[in-house]
Order: structure tokens, then C-alpha cells, then sequence
């Protein structure tokens, strides 16, 4: 069976097994890549990160059922319901190897919808957040024609900015409660941040959370508010609705309750506003040159390495890393000599 021509077609078996094939590195899996990646491109990607605890799975749940509603065509954009990838990445099992899965006890709600699919991936040790082959895994649900694809990451604190290399519009979840609110600015969330979401509005310490977040932005760029994000220069504060095309985006601070739905219609408009603001000032188009090249750098270094320990000798190599730990020689001349072949 033809697994990309039936994934084209809608079947969703057929997709799990690619995905699966993409994941093991299998060479049905890369072939399919490539054969698949013109059909990329379209989808919404959505990344969804922050500290354990914060409620990103209860949040992406509700963002879930809320793409999955008609909306009332008011503001011309949206009206039909969107189909909706989930790609959760969860801790690596100790005992498995495999994803924990805890995700999908926070999703039964979504369960049996057609124009859903989630997909728990483990970490297999990958750090910032996501698994190595999520960039992969995000293609092929692309070309499988969803309409957004929300990437929840494993949420390992100050190596979480990796989502800010796949995803067009990045969610930043904080929650009161969980002690300084200055791990954010440590972790380097605020730099990433897209929209900030105080989750667990209803919990006692939302103010100051908020306050804090809201300070901490304006405290470390003083007037004229000027920082840097994405590279780019940006302003703090909201921009007038109708102007979003005069000015930088400024990632705005949200309070949600999302076991309750509370929050998430301002939220969703807010991410639509966002959308908007990527295509009409060109952001969009350099967030997927910027994307496709950290990708395209990534599995470079991967093959380079792979086919640079394929090309020496095992012993040779063995042989340097003796004396990098008899402390014989610095790493930095380690790497020197065996990139000339054994040459001192």
C-alpha cells in the first residue's frame, strides 16, 4: 500500500504509520518527505510551551474544541470549523523508551472527532523542548491537509525556546503559584513569547504574576519600550486594532482559566490577530525561511557527523577521547586532530 498516496486521500492509519516511519528513520519514512513537501506550507503552527504546571495540555484542549466550533463570520476571516493536529511531546519513559502519554488523559474530550488527530511523541533524550524528528512529524500532518497544528513541548523549563524555531505563532504559558515569576526572564521565555497566557486565572497570586510579567517587559526596555524579538525591534504596548500593519507586534498578556474555557475566545482572537499581523507585514514568509533553514542546518550537522564517524576508524577515535580524558589533550585539539586525520 501506497502510505503517501492514501495519507493524500484522508486515510488516517495511513498517517499514524508514516508518522511512525518518519520517527524510526526508516528509508520509506524519508522518501516520503520528500515526496510530500511540496504539499507543505499551508498550515497554522502553533507552539505551545512553558514550566510543568502552568496547564498547557488543559489549554491546548480547549484551543482544540474552540477551532472545532463554526465561528460566526463577524470579522470576515474564519467561519468553517478547522481540522486540528496535536503533536505532544511528552518525557521519554524510563522503563519504555516510549512517550508517558500523559497528555492524552488531559484530551478524552477530544476523542472520536474526525477532524482531530494527536500524536504523543517522545523526547528520546532531545533537549529544548521537542523531539528530533517534530520538524518531520509537523511536515507530514501539513501535507495531510490540517488547518493548524498545535506543538505542545515537554515543558523543561530554560529549554523550551527551541518551539521558536518551528512555530509561526508561539504561546507561552505561565501560571501563579509556582514561585519566582523571574524564572520566566531566566529561561528566556519572554524573548520567545508570541502571546502570554497567565493560566489558572481563578488561583490566588494572578495579579502579581501578571504585574510581574508586565514589569519585568517594560523594566528591562525602558522608554521607548524597544526590544528585541525574533530578531527584530519591537515596542511594549498594544497596538491599535486596525493598525496591526503600522506597527511591530507586541505580545500581549492574557489570563485564561482553561479547565473552565475561561479566556480562550480572547485567546483565539488574539492568535487569529497574530496570523493576520504575520502575513499582511511579511512575517510569515520570513518565519518559514528562517524555519526550513534551522532545519536544513540541523540535518546537515546530523549527516556530516554521521558520515564523519562512518569514515574513521573506531579506534582512532577511541584513541583521542583516551586522552581527552587522561587530560592529554583540550577538546579543542582533540577536534583538530581528528579533523586532520591524525595530524599533530
Amino acid at each position: 500500500m501506497d502510505l503517501v498516496a492514501s495519507l493524500l486521500e484522508g486515510n488516517r492509519l495511513s498517517l499514524a504509520r508514516l508518522i511512525t516511519q518518519v520517527e524510526n528513520r526508516t528509508s520509506e519514512g524519508l522518501a516520503a518527505l520528500s515526496e510530500l513537501f511540496p504539499s507543505t506550507g499551508r498550515a497554522h503552527l502553533i507552539g505551545v510551551t512553558g514550566a510543568p504546571g502552568t496547564g498547557k495540555s488543559s489549554l491546548v484542549n480547549q484551543l482544540t474544541l474552540a477551532y472545532r466550533q463554526p465561528m460566526k463570520e463577524t470579522s470576515g476571516r474564519r467561519k468553517d470549523p478547522l481540522r486540528v493536529a496535536i503533536v505532544a511531546v511528552d518525557p521519554t519513559s524510563p522503563f519504555t523508551g516510549g512517550a508517558i502519554l500523559g497528555d492524552r488523559v488531559r484530551m478524552r474530550d477530544l476523542a472520536g472527532d474526525p477532524g482531530v488527530f494527536i500524536r504523543s511523541m517522545a523526547t528520546r533524550g532531545s533537549l529544548g523542548g521537542l523531539a528530533s524528528a517534530t520538524a518531520a512529524v509537523v511536515q507530514i500532518l501539513d501535507a495531510a491537509g490540517f488547518d493548524v497544528i498545535l506543538i505542545e513541548t515537554v515543558g523543561a523549563g530554560q529549554a523550551e525556546v527551541d518551539i521558536a524555531r518551528l512555530a509561526h505563532t508561539t504561546l507561552v504559558i505561565e501560571a501563579p503559584g509556582l514561585g519566582d515569576e523571574i524564572q520566566a526572564i531566566k529561561a528566556g521565555l519572554l524573548e520567545v513569547a508570541d502571546i502570554l497566557v497567565v493560566n489558572k486565572a481563578d488561583h490566588p497570586g494572578v495579579e502579581a504574576t501578571e504585574r510581574a510579567l508586565r514589569g519585568m517587559l517594560q523594566l528591562a526596555h525602558p522608554v521607548p519600550h524597544i526590544f528585541h524579538h525574533h530578531g527584530k525591534l519591537e515596542r511594549v504596548g498594544t497596538p491599535p486594532v486596525g493598525q496591526i500593519d503600522q506597527c511591530d507586534w507586541i505580545p500581549p498578556i492574557l489570563r485564561t482559566v482553561a479547565t473552565e474555557g475561561i479566556g480562550i475566545p480572547d485567546l483565539m482572537d488574539s492568535i487569529d490577530r497574530h496570523s493576520q499581523y504575520l502575513r499582511e507585514s511579511g512575517e510569515w514568509q520570513r518565519r518559514e525561511a528562517a524555519r526550513l533553514e534551522n532545519e536544513l542546518n540541523n540535518l546537515l550537522l546530523e549527516a556530516l557527523m554521521s558520515r564523519f564517524r562512518t569514515s574513521m576508524q573506531e579506534a582512532h577515535y577511541g584513541s583521542v577521547l583516551s586522552e581527552v580524558l587522561a587530560r592529554q589533550l583540550s577538546p579543542w585539539q582533540a577536534v583538530e586532530v581528528l579533523i586532520n586525520g591524525g595530524n599533530r
